[in-house]
């Protein structure tokens, strides 16, 4: 099947390029799973509106292939270089990665598990646990094995957001996380009632914290994500300096306010030397269901604007859609609900984007 894909994808070129893609070496390697076909195409950095559609002619020309029946293809950027060596989606555990300030290179290893990527905001309210949620379960699709982590102890949003309220089972001092969607998962929110307020001072909170991630039986896992609580206080400094990071995705509106805390969420995991693989717009942009009209309710194209000036990667706008939000509140995550929704695509492209940007750093 891999061969047959090559080949119709070699009939694809572009005037840009002169070459078809896949002689330029700009198609990754090809996932195929359950009749779901999954690559990237690489193409010049700044000119990835210019070249979407390669991007739709990709898609077509392998969905009319037998035997396949979902086609996901991301576009990646390089340095105004055509060609680019194809991504093996390998992801280990980092090795002799830097570390912070009152970090051993050891310190918070979790066994089984090869990377520990958070999905952080400076502040609340950006949709940063649904966000999450949906990634999480995208790079599922890809054929990861992923577990998720609700690490907001005040504020979980996991039991809702994927509509299980559930106790964890213990077994042998390990706690068993509860598994939806083909991941495990876990959160303070399955050890209590949902209106229930967690009354803790700060100690209380991290120590409650790490006994989640260094305690719960996860297994093996390709990616466990952590959907960080908001802020960069004492719980977000200790989970960035104790717990073994591959990366920090940063999830902002593009209102100046929340980009203002954005910035320092960043700055926060850079200071511990956490990679940063990217930054993603949320409530992007809002199309009226009845006349399709666009509106940019909290501003447009900040977030990707703060990337370039940043200097890391724009992993992509999701757009502020009542889909995502009903789906969301129902307890089946828009990913789960509609998979070929183009919100949907959107969170799969951004969940290619993040694993090849892994297994990169691991290559």
């Amino acid at each position: 099947m891999q061969k047959k894909i090559l080949e119709e994808l070699s009939k694809l070129s572009t005037p840009n390029l002169k070459k078809d893609i896949v002689s330029l070496g700009l198609v990754s390697e090809i996932i195929i799973k359950d009749k779901k076909v999954i690559f990237s195409i690489t193409v010049p950095k700044g000119l990835e509106k210019e070249f979407s559609y390669l991007r739709d002619q990709a898609e077509q020309t392998v969905a009319k292939l037998d035997g396949v029946g979902i086609v996901l293809v991301a576009l990646t950027a390089e340095n105004n270089t055509p060609a680019a060596a194809p991504t093996k989606h390998r992801l280990k555990q980092k090795k002799d990665r830097p570390v912070g300030p009152d970090m051993r290179p050891d310190a918070g290893a979790i066994p089984g598990v090869k990377s520990v990527i958070a999905v952080a905001s400076g502040k609340g309210g950006v949709g940063k646990s649904t966000t999450a949620v949906n990634l999480a379960l995208s790079l599922s699709s890809l054929g990861l094995k992923i577990g998720l982590l609700d690490a907001d102890i005040y504020g979980p949003s996991l039991p809702r957001l994927m509509g299980t309220n559930e106790r964890p089972d213990i077994e042998n001092d390990r706690i068993i996380p509860l598994e939806k969607h083909n991941i495990k998962i876990m959160s303070m929110g399955f050890m209590m009632e949902e209106d229930n307020p967690v009354i803790w001072r700060g100690p209380m909170v991290v120590s409650a914290l790490m006994q989640m991630v260094r305690e719960v039986e996860w297994g093996e896992l390709d990616i466990l994500v952590l959907d960080m609580p908001p802020g960069t206080g004492d719980t977000q400094l200790t989970i960035a300096q104790q717990v073994p990071l591959a990366g920090a995705v940063i999830v902002s509106t593009p209102q100046d306010l929340a980009l203002i805390d954005a910035r320092k969420g960043l700055k926060m995991f850079t200071s511990v030397d956490v990679p940063i693989l990217g930054i993603i717009e949320n409530m992007s942009y809002f199309i009226c269901p009845k006349c399709g009209e666009t509106s940019n309710i909290f501003g447009h194209g900040g977030a990707q604007t703060e990337a370039q000036d940043l200097k890391v990667t724009f992993l992509g706008a999701i757009p502020l859609h009542m889909d995502i939000r009903h789906h969301s509140d129902e307890g089946t995550p828009i990913v789960i609900a509609k998979p070929d929704s183009e919100h949907s695509k959107i969170y799969k492209n951004i969940a290619l984007k993040i694993a090849t940007k892994l297994s990169d750093e691991e290559d």
